[in-house]
């Protein structure tokens, strides 16, 4: 047995106990390390080595011998993969400029080496375009910035000391599951539980209240909030005296959103929402755990900076179990650019500034053409799925099938979008590789260590990388892709031979312990000289009746897994709705708008408010018929705030198929 961490996109970051035998994994549990998740693992790490193993998986590089889409390939060595890249990317920079080589660079699901730190100093250097992450959590991680700096949340293992616990535009027992039985044991200890969200989950149903609003009206119920409680002198004004500015400029904007403006906005009721504030403002030690839901829409950044300052005007910070719960992510003092020996920050900022930057959002207007003269010559796809992932899916297709694109992935099975490839690479998986893993859901760094040998002719992104940096004559020194020495560059100081826990719990408490970071240690509300000064709430004009969500399942990670355990390729219906249309439980039906149609088996769900259907997240295209997923459906506008994602603002119509 071995002990390592699973590094894919969750908020938990397991520590896990590999059985390998005869050199494969055969069991994949909990081990002990991560106090926050020790003792149990959820269905889709169990279940991880059916990915490593698959049928699917890429085991050499491969050439496309067929039709982009098709999945047409033969194999080749490391030498000829590289050797067309190279002779494809000298082509782009020399026909086109550096600018039309794209990088598209996730890795959600990799760890500290994982992720683009080596990579974008080999793009920086040619002067490619720079992909800009924002197809989920820009905008709320700005929208916190922008009211608390660099302030650390709350530690999650402290909502056991809640007395009142606000879950907003969060599923914890989907995609945070370990935190769930945190919130049942406040609840069981005599917290009161209030849910946010147009849907019935889980979580939701285990609440007090349950406030099943309108998609991308959350800045409504909390600006009403808001005012219901300052009209009502029910704010905390000595705390906002000491800790807070904008206050007054914040208050003038919520003016207007009286209780019975949000309600119909809304869709919940007027009683509920000044209830739910009562109870919430009146309640100590009281949490607010945000999630990402609330981002995915028109309004997401008012949205999130309206429901983030909701604890600032309760004064509900100082004690333990109260503040705000969100991303994590920058609580590990880790810092990938230490390890390059030549790190100049002016040199990286001014080289990064004259970039074209791209919204990782709008990468099908740019195949297509639509954004600007520079053509994308050249695609480098590393640890995404942009196919099946990304909003205007018809618009990604059909520049992915492009025939002057040359596209290159770097991915572990064959998904959607390596089927358009000219170059599949083959790529490791977590448990073959030496890394570091920083929680987003908790207060530890892990290390990650190689449990088995490479799977087929597998590399990791940083000898990619390194692989093309020396094929331009770059510094072997500045791209060399050893983890043992990135890691020890690092870390600096300490080694990491054990999960290390950051700070006990109980010792990162919100304007006790921790202060937001602008030079006043005081927070802000309003801010004249951003894109967004102050929440507002925009209309969405659609002549299609229903909101279209595609949320996550416990299925898959992203579109991880669904290779082999996909969610049901099924529509969710209201009752109410599917009457309506004369819609009957698993009749097939055609969820349409002005871009694209799919045709899907309805599901009746009440669960689900009325005027909401919903399609899980993370289905490949072979999972639908017509070869299209919800995605095709939804707008590549962007947020207001940070360029964000607007998946929930999908509109459409549900028709029956005789």
């Amino acid at each position: 047995m071995a002990i390592t961490v699973c590094t894919l996109d969750c908020p938990d970051t397991c520590s896990i106990d590999v059985t390998v035998e005869a050199g494969r994994i055969t069991k994949v549990d909990a081990a002990p390390g991560n106090p926050m998740t020790d003792g149990w693992i959820c269905a889709k790490v169990k279940h991880h080595a059916q990915r490593v193993y698959s049928p699917e998986r890429v085991l050499t590089p491969l050439v496309r011998v067929g039709p982009k889409g098709a999945g047409e390939f033969v194999p080749c060595s490391w030498d000829e993969a590289l050797d067309r890249v190279e002779a494809a990317m000298r082509d782009a920079i020399a026909t086109h400029g550096p600018a039309s080589i794209v990088p598209y660079l996730y890795n959600s699901s990799g760890g500290v080496l994982g992720g683009p730190a080596l990579a974008e100093r080999l793009w920086r250097r040619l002067g490619a375009s720079k992909v800009n992450d924002t197809i989920c959590a820009a905008t709320a991680g700005q929208a916190y910035t922008d009211i608390y700096g660099s302030m650390l949340p709350a530690d999650p293992m402290d909502v056991v000391h809640s007395r009142f616990v606000l879950v907003w535009g969060a599923n914890p027992t989907v995609s945070n599951v370990h935190f769930a039985p945190l919130v049942q044991q406040a609840v069981r200890d005599g917290a009161t539980l209030a849910v946010v969200d147009p849907r019935r989950t889980a979580v939701a149903a285990r609440a007090r209240y349950h406030l099943a609003l309108r998609p991308g009206t959350d800045v409504a119920l909390a600006l009403a909030m808001t005012r219901h409680l300052a009209v009502n002198d029910l704010i905390d004004r000595a705390f906002l005296a000491e800790h807070v500015d904008g206050v007054d400029a914040y208050l003038a904007n919520a003016e207007h959103w009286t209780l019975d403006r949000a309600a119909g906005v809304c869709g919940v009721p007027a009683t509920m929402i000044a209830e739910v504030a009562e109870a919430y403002v009146s309640t100590k030690p009281a949490l607010l755990r945000m999630g990402w839901g609330l981002e995915r829409n028109r309004n997401g950044g008012s949205a999130c900076r309206s429901v983030l300052v909701l604890p600032l005007f309760c004064g509900h910070f100082g004690d333990v179990g109260s503040g705000v719960i969100t991303s994590l992510s920058k609580a590990a003092p880790v810092d990938a650019s230490l390890a390059d020996p030549e790190i100049d920050r002016a040199m990286v900022a001014a080289a990064d500034a004259a970039r074209r930057q791209v919204n990782m959002n709008s990468l099908g207007a740019l195949l297509c053409r639509e954004l600007d003269e520079t053509p994308v010559a050249l695609l480098f796809v590393q640890g995404a799925n942009p196919a099946a992932m990304n909003p205007a899916q018809t618009k990604v297709l059909r520049g992915l099938g492009r025939d002057d694109l040359f596209t290159v992935v770097h991915e572990q099975v064959l998904t959607d979008t390596a089927r358009y490839a000219d170059i599949v690479l083959p790529a490791t998986t977590h448990f073959e590789v030496d890394d570091l893993k920083k929680s987003y859901g908790s207060y530890v760094l892990q290390r990650a260590r190689p449990v088995i040998d490479r799977v087929g002719e597998s590399r990791t992104n940083d000898e990619v990388t390194c692989a093309l940096a020396l094929r331009f004559d770059l510094p072997a020194t500045v791209f060399d892709p050893d983890a043992a020495r990135q890691i020890d560059a690092i870390l600096t100081d300490r080694p990491l031979d054990e999960p290390h826990v950051l700070r006990a719990p109980g010792t990162t408490v919100g304007f006790r312990d921790t202060f937001p970071s602008f030079e006043d240690r005081r927070a802000r509300l309003h801010h004249p000289d951003s894109e967004l000064p102050l929440p507002r709430y925009r209309a969405l004009e659609s002549s299609y009746p229903l909101a279209l969500l595609s949320p996550a399942t416990h299925k898959t990670i992203n579109s991880m897994f669904a290779e082999f355990d996909a969610a049901d390729a099924v529509v969710h219906i209201h009752p109410d709705d599917a009457a309506l249309r004369g819609i009957a439980n698993d009749q097939r039906v055609r969820v349409w708008n002005d871009v694209a149609s799919i045709v899907l088996p309805a599901r009746l769900d009440r669960d689900l408010s009325a005027g909401c259907c919903v399609v899980p997240k993370g289905l490949w295209l072979r999972h639908v018929e017509g070869n299209l997923t919800a995605n095709a459906l939804a707008p590549d506008e962007l947020s207001d705030l940070a360029g964000g994602a607007c998946f929930n603002d999908a509109r459409v119509q549900i028709g029956a198929i005789e």
